[in-house]
């Protein structure tokens, strides 16, 4: 039995430490370790409720938009403001840019660079997976080519989140009665123009097909077909690569997937469905937040109670560095007990769509089918974008003034780019008295709970090769990096 540690990791939003007991070239057991706190779920005790708009977004400053959306959901509740249609379309505009571009960075910059690693070099596609996606610092000019066009349009996008929020990150246009940045009618033809400019970065460049044809894939033999047809796009790349790599049998998750639902309706219903969806019974589940729970067992934080896991209504959020059996800041959420995993796969699951039910029920939830939904949601919501900036109504209100109880509480559930984020605070006395924060990472990489039970990457990790002798294996650690980035981490959510 060999013990390794690696970390930190490159390419991960925050610090990240992975323990991995290896034995016959093959991970036995990993234990996931954030290792920094921050304290924002204390610092925002006995402040203005309206408080939370400006300091809660600060968690992250790639996922903001979606801190400033789940905040405003939880004061909205609270308060019992509706908001107006316009503000909720201008709000999911918002959230979508911020999450298509997290989604656009996570491939071309975070997760692909690493197919042009030398354990690589001697596969057939090396050579135009290094002119496409090698690391952009230190490559020479005719290489990573793409991924300088995804940066470069990248930064044209976010030229949308600008105009619909004044600025980026942290936005202050987002609040509990819908969106302070009215759009003008004279604006949505330049707005439209954005929307086009990403829609034919990703049909000529990553899919080499119109979006809609993408999304109308159900089964993978259709998607073999169409690969054929849009031979010489990254996604084919892509399919090729993770043929090859074997992606579709690495970093099995625990098959069970959990989306609050993404971007609310005016009607109150959502673009993508809410629930959880159970892969051993193929079956679509109500959700239940009363079921959410968090485990402070193996967490740097106090416990009383009994140790028994909290609702974050009812959560602590108090320091303990030296815990004994404690090895990470990040708590371990659960739902009814379960270990759960979230993000686009997990979206994409819920709310029913073909292709990737069908990849998952051949391989599961693995790197393949990770990064296979995220790139179905980058194709999916962008028509969805087109439809809410034309249903904004001209001389209609963006937000309804709200009025902030003395005492109250509120739940704020929303979907960030790497999935389910929840804030839950109560009001005392016009302060906050109690605030929580469950972000998606803290899902997909909690510690072990009371039970043992690992969390989701933490089990993905397991049985992840660690062979030396390319090409014939991944390398030392590669596919270790490759389970990583697959859920997409941003560490600095995990501890508040």
């Amino acid at each position: 039995m060999t013990r390794l540690i690696l970390g930190p990791f490159n390419r991960v939003e925050g610090d990240l430490e992975v323990q991995l007991e290896v034995a016959g070239g093959r991970v036995t057991e990993a234990r996931v370790k954030a290792p920094m706190y921050r304290g924002f779920e204390v610092v925002l005790q006995g402040r203005d409720p309206m408080d939370a708009m400006t300091i809660a977004p600060r968690i992250c400053g790639i996922c903001s938009v979606s801190q400033s959306v789940a905040a405003a959901k939880a004061l909205a509740d609270a308060s019992g403001v509706v908001v107006p249609p316009n503000g909720v379309h201008a709000i999911n505009l918002m959230l979508a840019c911020e999450n298509l571009a997290d989604h656009l960075t996570h491939f071309y910059v975070f997760f692909m660079p690493d197919f042009t690693r030398e354990v690589y070099a001697r596969r057939g596609w090396f050579g135009e997976a290094e002119r496409r996606f090698a690391a952009v610092v230190g490559g020479g000019p005719a290489s990573g080519l793409h991924n300088r066009a995804a940066l470069a349009a990248r930064g044209r996008w976010l030229e949308l989140m600008g105009a619909l929020g004044g600025k980026w990150p942290h936005t202050g246009a987002i609040l509990p009665g819908g969106s302070s940045r009215a759009i003008e009618s004279t604006e949505r033809v330049r707005l439209l123009a954005r929307l086009r400019e990403m829609r034919a970065f990703l049909e000529q460049t990553l899919f080499g097909t119109a979006l809609e044809e993408v999304t109308a894939l159900q089964t993978l033999a259709e998607l073999q077909a169409w690969r054929t047809r849009a031979a010489g796009s990254d996604l084919a790349l892509f399919l090729d690569i993770a043929e090859q790599a074997d992606l579709a049998t690495l970093g099995r998750g625990p098959g069970r997937y959990l989306s609050y639902g993404a971007y609310l309706q005016p009607d109150a219903g959502h673009a993508l469905a809410q629930g959880v969806w159970d892969a051993g019974t193929q079956q679509r589940l109500a959700l239940d937040a009363a079921q959410i729970s968090e485990d402070l067992h193996h967490a740097w934080y106090a416990q009383s109670d009994g140790a028994r896991p909290l609702h974050p209504t009812a959560g602590l959020t108090q320091p303990d560095p030296d815990k004994a059996g404690a090895y990470t800041w990040n708590k371990a959420p659960r739902l009814a007990g379960q270990v759960i995993e979230t993000g686009a796969i997990a979206r994409q699951l819920v709310d029913g769509q073909p292709l990737i039910r069908a990849a998952s029920a051949l391989y599961g939830g693995t790197v393949l089918t990770r990064v296979l939904a995220r790139l179905l949601e980058l194709a999916r919501i962008l028509p969805m974008m087109e439809h809410w900036l034309m249903a904004l109504q001209p001389n209609e209100p963006f937000h309804q003034v709200q009025a902030m109880p003395a005492q109250a509480q509120g739940a704020g559930l929303s979907e960030a780019a790497r999935g389910a984020l929840g804030h839950w605070l109560r009001i005392e006395n016009g302060r906050i008295a109690h605030y929580q924060i469950v972000a998606p990472t803290s899902w997909n990489f909690s510690p072990r709970d009371a039970a043992g039970i690992p969390g989701a990457l933490e089990m993905a990790l397991v049985d992840a090769p660690l062979d030396d002798s390319p090409p014939e294996g991944p390398g030392t650690s590669v596919a270790v990096q490759h389970i990583v980035r697959s859920f997409d981490p941003c560490m600095v959510c995990t501890v508040h």
